[in-house]
């Protein structure tokens, strides 16, 4: 399974990062770290798109050998994106933390760091990236560990947490970790199959206070109006948008702007 490759290799570069820079070092550049966007999808009457940056994939492998995150973030930006997020990965999708930075400083949105997080040491990194929200995929992570980072983002570092999920198990483990953003992949991890049926059916079970994202599988502006009457706060948009003539353009087609 891929995912399980990519959190071996995580738990290896977290060894060499933790010999590089020890975790007091990073939690006191942390504490001084300048102020960032509040990650706010909610958008009255309108699916907010969070925009991603993303060269690449284990699967479909390179998306676009000319990406320019600075470029690309703008015009995100200039389409109507309400955050933007950057895969810091650089093994399986060839992201860094370079990309994250060019993005933030180019457009000014808030942005998520979207990575495999295992360990608080990430949690960190985020903030001293300066990036508004961390990625947490509860298949991941155990519950305790889950509970203990989506607290610890909330009330030490002013981090925003969007909580992955795909099926009900994993909800309910986000639910009790007490998310304030739930994102739903629409993509099966085990098949990749992917479909918004997930988004239906997880949605129904969510009560009212997270914001609740559509991720995976969005493409047109039918999607939006779908995710519209599931009362879906955000969709996060990624290959259909690197991939356009015009990302711009293809968000503004999204939205229906």
């Amino acid at each position: 399974m891929i995912l399980d490759e990519i959190v071996q290799a995580k738990r290896a570069e977290l060894r060499k990062a933790k010999d590089v820079r020890k975790i007091a070092d990073l939690r006191a550049k942390a504490r001084s770290a300048a102020p960032v966007p509040a990650f706010d999808l909610r958008r009255a009457g309108e699916v907010s798109i969070i925009a991603e940056v993303k060269r690449a994939s284990p699967v479909k492998g390179l998306f676009r050998r000319d990406l320019d995150p600075a470029a690309l973030a703008v015009q995100y930006r200039e389409g109507g994106a309400r955050a933007i997020s950057v895969l810091t990965d650089e093994t399986f999708f060839k992201g860094s933390v370079e990309d994250l930075r060019a993005a933030r400083d180019a457009s000014g949105l808030p942005i998520l760091r979207k990575d495999f997080v295992i360990d608080e040491y990430q949690l960190w990194e985020a903030k001293v990236m300066r990036a508004s929200a961390a990625l947490l995929i509860v298949r991941i992570l155990d519950r305790a560990q889950l509970r203990d980072y989506v607290a610890m983002a909330r009330e030490e570092l002013k981090l925003a947490t969007l909580v992955e999920v795909h099926s009900e198990p994993e909800l309910e483990a986000a639910l009790d970790a007490g998310a304030g953003i739930v994102g739903i992949n629409n993509r099966d991890l085990d098949t990749f199959q992917v479909t918004l049926e997930t988004t239906a059916r997880l949605r129904e079970l969510i009560p009212p206070g997270p914001a609740v994202v559509s991720e995976s599988g969005i493409s047109s502006r039918e999607d939006l109006r779908l995710l519209a009457r599931m009362k879906v706060d955000a969709a996060l948009v990624g290959e259909e948008l690197v991939r356009a003539a015009d990302p711009a353009a293809k968000l503004r087609e999204l939205r229906g702007a």
